[in-house]
């Protein structure tokens, strides 16, 4: 990866130390709250600039770069916010004039983001690292510099007024000079690597080098003449925005403060007498009251609570507390107590109990449905790979064993074989006794089968009277005496049907094929074709133990497997 990729990470990563230095320099208020956001949107350029190069995946490419852009956008009108603040004028902006704007970068973010008909941007090549720009693009630079214009008519504007300070005068000719290096790598950005693309090579990371020279004159006004410092900041009562209920009584149990949240709860004004006997009378208590109020009464310094009711009918409950005050003295002089609404909490209990309730009852269900499916899907799955009238594994089964295991068998030389049998006129046991027992005759031959071989060899009924038997890791020498020993099963095997007064012996014919001879690494492109052609070469040596007298066997021996996937055979 060439190296350049990992400028942009580093200036991220310098960005990244310029926030945590605002952070820790200065006291923030709301307005550095808005520089954060501001700074955010400038360090989201260089980072996603750099993820567009590292991820491979063209959808992620295309998020990455029309995300920097969104934030471009963003970087722009909150641009325009900034300046307004910096020149005094935020007392003329009103939430809907905020909100509007932003307006034309949400917009052309949402058009960005969509990229219809690639009217954005389209790769050039397989990915978006190599791009081309359409109309769109330069719709979107026109809104950014339509912000940058209004934010710098704003800037001049509070350049050449008489009202404003000289220390203000110099701390916004501080941040044209970053606007004006932003704008110049920007501008040099646009014409390198867009419009002149095709003459030149894409040289990286001007317009996040812009951003962070831009970012070091900003961060020198903001530290250096303290820039927010000149923006009155509202006091806030912080009492009033508590959102519990506080009602401050003296030692008399008269009223000195009350909140607006305690309106809530009851109706207090500055000076009235507060009984609190009274109170608790009128509300119903979850617990006995009157450890309350000899805590209350006794002035213990710890802090002490009870859950209460309303009777009004509203369904209000609070945990009201109740701690003494102190002076220097450690004498008690008066009370604080605390109104906390647990209304919705209590109501969502109720509601999770009764939700549990119904979600064990539907778990209990899902519990016997979900046993009820695995049964079924057992039973399926044994249909689906089996054959329903020996209990044999089917052809399609025995296929898909093989296309996973042909693979590692070729490549790491693991021999194995195949021994593919029939019975001896079984035409003739059907014309004789009839399909039903021509069907019981396959069943009872199948099973004697069974019990001859090992636990990892595989049998599955091939077609019609005829199986196969796969031997995993076997070589000639195994596989000639589990044939032997399935030949001599069957035919010592009698099967007793009921249209016969006598049982029917049976015999079966067999061809063998072994593969263990492996002169060349091949690995067959088409599995199936493979399997296809070894299936073809044990139908030949079960042909011949026909041919020569059935019930017996007769072998394939395949010598080597050549290049170009044929077998050289040898009976």
């Amino acid at each position: 990866m060439n190296l350049s990729v990992w400028y942009d990470l580093f200036l991220f990563a310098l960005l990244s130390v310029l926030l945590v230095y605002i952070f820790f320099a200065v006291r923030i208020t709301n307005l550095h709250k808005v520089y954060f956001v501001f700074h955010f949107f400038m360090m989201l350029w260089p980072l996603c600039q750099f993820a567009t190069h590292i991820v491979q995946d063209v959808q992620l490419q295309f998020l990455y770069v029309s995300l920097s852009f969104v934030a471009s956008l963003m970087l722009a009108s909150g641009w325009l916010l900034f300046t307004l603040f910096l020149a005094g004028d935020e007392k003329r902006l009103s939430p809907k004039s905020i909100a509007l704007l932003f307006v034309p970068a949400a917009v052309a973010s949402l058009g960005t983001m969509i990229n219809p008909f690639h009217l954005f941007a389209s790769p050039t090549t397989d990915n978006y690292v190599d791009r081309s720009y359409g109309s769109l693009f330069w719709l979107t630079m026109t809104v950014i510099a339509g912000y940058f214009l209004t934010s710098l008519v704003v800037l001049l504007r509070a350049v050449r007024s008489h009202s404003s300070s000289p220390s203000l005068k110099k701390q916004i000719r501080i941040v044209l000079w970053g606007v004006s290096a932003l704008v110049s790598f920007v501008a040099i950005d646009i014409l390198l690597n867009v419009v002149l693309a095709k003459f030149l090579p894409i040289i990286p990371g001007l317009t996040s080098l812009g951003i962070f020279i831009a970012d070091l004159f900003f961060i020198f006004v903001i530290t250096r003449y303290k820039v927010f410092d000149l923006v009155s900041i509202a006091h806030e009562d912080i009492i009033n925005t508590i959102p519990h209920g506080i009602l401050v009584l003296d030692e008399d149990d008269a009223v000195v403060e009350a909140n607006r949240a305690l309106r809530l709860f009851i109706d207090a004004e500055v000076g009235e007498l507060f009984d609190i006997e009274t109170f608790l009378s009128s509300v119903r208590a979850i617990e006995d009251p009157r450890q309350f109020l000899n805590h209350y009464k006794r002035k213990e310094r710890d802090l002490f609570q009870i859950e209460l009711t309303s009777n009004r009918g509203d369904g209000l409950h609070f945990i009201l507390q109740t701690s003494p005050i102190f002076d220097a003295s450690r004498s008690p002089i008066g009370h604080i107590l605390t109104f906390q609404d647990v209304s919705q909490e209590r109501r969502l209990v109720q509601e999770l109990n009764r939700q549990n309730d119904v979600l064990h009852e539907r778990n209990r269900s899902l519990d016997r449905t979900r046993l009820e499916l695995s049964q079924a899907n057992r039973k399926l799955e044994e249909m689906a790979l089996t054959d329903s009238l020996t209990g044999c594994y089917n052809r399609h089964y025995l296929t898909q064993r093989l296309t996973q295991e042909m693979t590692a068998n070729v490549e790491q030389r693991i021999p194995f074989s195949f021994i593919l049998f029939d019975i001896d006129f079984f035409k003739m046991i059907n014309d004789r006794h009839g399909h039903v027992a021509g069907d019981e005759v396959l069943y009872r031959t199948a099973q004697i089968v069974k019990q001859r071989i090992r636990s990892t060899d595989i049998l599955a009924r091939y077609g019609g009277e005829e199986f196969i038997l796969y031997l995993p890791c076997t070589e000639r020498k195994m596989a000639e005496k589990i044939a032997e020993q399935v030949r001599a099963a069957v035919e010592s095997n009698f099967v007793k049907l009921d249209q016969s007064a006598e049982p029917v012996n049976v015999t079966v014919s067999l061809g063998v094929l072994s593969i263990e001879d492996f002169e060349h690494q091949y690995m067959p492109d088409n599995l199936e074709e493979y399997l296809t052609r070894l299936f073809a070469e044990v139908d030949k040596p079960l042909y011949q133990a026909k041919k020569n007298g059935r019930n017996r066997i007769e072998f394939a021996d395949i010598r080597q497997i050549s290049d170009d996937g044929t077998f050289e055979a040898r009976m």
